[in-house]
C-alpha cells in the first residue's frame, strides 16, 4: 500500500507501517457500522448537490454507487472487499468502494467531509437505531413478566418473598411477576427517549472541528436523515459522543433486572428450593453427573451484565481525559460503548427465551409461603390495630417466633390467644395462613391481589402507549 491510496496520504512520502497500520484500525468492529455510514455519504452527496458543490451528473453518479455499496453491505459482499484491503476504518472502507465503481465521481464523495463529522453522525445514526431496538426488547420483556402476571393473579397463587435471601412475608406470585416487569419498563421509556435525544442534532457538516468553506446544504442533509436540525457548534459536534454512550448505559442497566432475577431464578432452580423447573430447550447437562439440570442461561446472564456495565462505563471513563474536538482515544471510547450494547442486546435476547420456558411449581411456593414465620410481621400488625406500640409488638411477637421455633412448630390459635391477652380480649385478628396474609394488605402498590390487579392494569396500559413500540 502506498501513502497516497489512504484518504490523508498527498504529505507522506513512504507508506505506514502495516502492523502500526492494523494497530490504529478500526475496521473490525466498524462492520456493524456500514450500513449508518452509507446513509450518511448520501446525505452528504445531497449537502454537496443542494449547495452547489458538485454538478447534477456527479450527484447521480455518487448517488447511484453508494447505492450499489448499500446493496453490497445487505448481500454481504462488502465485508468480503472491506476485509481484503488494509483500511483504516469502514469509512475509508466506503470510500475506496465507491471510487472504485467510479472514480471520476468518487473523487468528489469526501469534498467538505472529514472524517470526524462522518463518524460522528454514522455513530448517532447507529445510537438511534439502538435506542429503538433497545426499548423493543425491554417493552417486550416488561409485556411478557406482565402476561405471566395476570395469569398468576387469576390463580392466587402465593410465596414466601425475601428479603437478605431469607423468608420475609408471603406475597403473591404476580406480585412478583409484576415487580421484576417494572424495570423494564422504565428502560422502554429511557430508550425511547434516547432515541429521539439521538436524532436531535446532526453533525455532519462540521466538517473536521470548524465547519467547511463548501456551501453544504445542511438542512436538506438532516431532513434526508431524519434528523431534527444541524448541529450548531462544530467543535463540539465532532467530539461529542453522549447519545452513543447513554446508549450504551441504557443497554446496561437493561440487563440489571435481567440479571437480579437471573440469580433468583438460579436459586429457585434447585432441587432444594424448587420454585421453578428450567425447560429442556434453555438447560443444560454436565459431562459427568447425569442428573444435572444446569440454569446455564441465567448463570451467563448474571455475569456478562457486569461486563457489559464495565464497557458502558468504560467508554465515558476514558472520554473523561479527552479535550474539545476529535482525539483518537475516541476509537477506543466508540469500542467500548459498541461493545457494552452488542453484548447487553445479546444477554437481553438469551433472557428473554429463556424466561420463557420456566415453569414455576405453585404448589411448592405456597407450601413453603409461611415457612419462616413469615407471618410474624402481621401478627405484630393486628397489635398495633388494638393499640400496642409498634415497639412493644415487635418483642412479643418475637417472643412468640422463639417458642414456636424451640418446639418446632408453625404459628397456630394459641399463639394469637397468648398475644390477645395483651390486648385484654380472648381473641386477635391476623392470619394464620398466605393468603390470608395477602388478602389482609391495606396499602397501594402491596401484594394485595386488588392493589396488584390495579398496578397491573396501569403497568399494561403504558406498554400500550404510543411513545413505546
Amino acid at each position: 500500500m502506498s501513502a497516497h491510496s489512504l484518504q490523508w496520504g498527498g504529505r507522506f512520502q513512504s507508506a505506514p507501517d502495516p502492523a502500526l497500520l492494523a494497530f490504529g484500525s478500526s475496521l473490525g468492529e466498524d462492520l456493524l457500522l456500514a450500513r449508518f455510514d452509507v446513509r450518511s455519504s448520501q446525505a452528504h452527496v445531497r449537502a454537496l448537490f443542494g449547495g452547489g458543490t458538485i454538478a447534477a451528473a456527479t450527484y447521480e453518479a455518487l448517488v447511484s454507487a453508494l447505492d450499489r455499496v448499500a446493496a453490497e453491505i445487505e448481500d454481504g459482499s462488502f465485508r468480503a472487499f472491506a476485509s481484503t484491503g488494509a483500511f483504516e476504518d469502514i469509512h475509508g472502507a466506503i470510500d475506496a468502494r465507491v471510487r472504485e465503481i467510479d472514480d471520476d465521481a468518487g473523487g468528489w464523495l469526501h469534498a467538505g467531509r472529514s472524517r470526524n463529522d462522518q463518524v460522528a453522525t454514522t455513530l448517532a445514526l447507529y445510537a438511534a437505531e439502538r435506542a429503538r431496538m433497545g426499548a423493543a426488547r425491554a417493552a417486550s420483556i416488561a409485556r411478557a413478566l406482565a402476561g405471566r402476571a395476570r395469569s398468576a393473579l387469576g390463580q392466587g397463587s402465593v410465596l414466601a418473598g425475601t428479603t437478605h435471601g431469607q423468608p420475609a412475608q408471603p406475597v403473591l406470585l404476580a406480585f412478583w411477576l409484576q415487580g421484576a416487569a417494572e424495570p423494564f419498563l422504565r428502560s422502554a421509556r429511557r430508550f425511547a427517549a434516547l432515541a429521539r435525544e439521538a436524532m436531535d442534532v446532526m453533525p455532519l457538516g462540521s466538517a473536521a472541528l470548524a465547519g467547511s468553506c463548501l456551501p453544504l446544504d445542511r438542512v436538506a442533509a438532516a431532513r434526508y436523515l431524519g434528523f431534527a436540525r444541524p448541529s450548531r457548534n462544530a467543535l463540539d459536534a465532532v467530539g461529542t459522543r453522549d447519545a452513543l454512550f447513554a446508549c450504551a448505559d441504557a443497554w446496561a442497566t437493561c440487563c440489571v433486572p435481567a440479571a437480579r432475577i437471573s440469580a433468583e431464578i438460579v436459586a429457585w432452580a434447585s432441587p432444594l428450593v424448587g420454585y421453578v423447573r428450567i425447560g429442556d430447550a434453555s438447560a443444560s447437562g454436565s459431562s459427568l453427573m447425569p442428573q444435572k439440570r444446569n440454569p446455564d442461561i441465567f448463570e451467563l446472564v448474571r455475569a456478562g451484565t457486569q461486563r457489559a456495565l464495565a464497557d458502558a462505563r468504560a467508554a465515558w471513563a476514558a472520554s473523561a481525559a479527552i479535550p474539545l474536538s476529535y482525539h483518537r482515544d475516541l476509537q477506543e471510547c466508540k469500542q467500548s460503548a459498541i461493545a457494552a450494547i452488542e453484548r447487553a442486546d445479546s444477554l437481553l435476547s438469551a433472557f428473554e427465551r429463556a424466561l420463557a420456558d420456566i415453569e414455576f411449581d405453585l404448589e411448592n411456593m405456597e407450601r413453603h409461603a409461611t415457612a419462616g414465620y413469615t407471618l410474624a410481621t402481621d401478627l405484630a400488625d393486628a397489635l398495633v390495630r388494638g393499640g400496642v406500640d409498634a415497639r412493644r409488638a415487635h418483642r412479643l411477637v418475637g417472643e412468640r417466633v422463639a417458642a414456636a421455633e424451640e418446639r418446632g412448630r408453625p404459628f397456630d390459635a394459641s399463639d394469637l390467644h397468648a398475644l390477645a391477652a395483651h390486648l385484654g380480649t380472648t381473641t386477635l385478628d391476623a392470619p394464620l395462613d398466605a393468603r390470608a396474609s395477602v388478602l389482609a394488605k391495606a396499602t397501594e402498590g402491596s401484594t394485595s391481589p386488588s392493589a396488584v390487579a390495579l398496578a397491573l392494569d396501569m403497568l399494561e396500559r403504558e406498554l400500550s402507549g404510543e411513545a413505546l413500540p
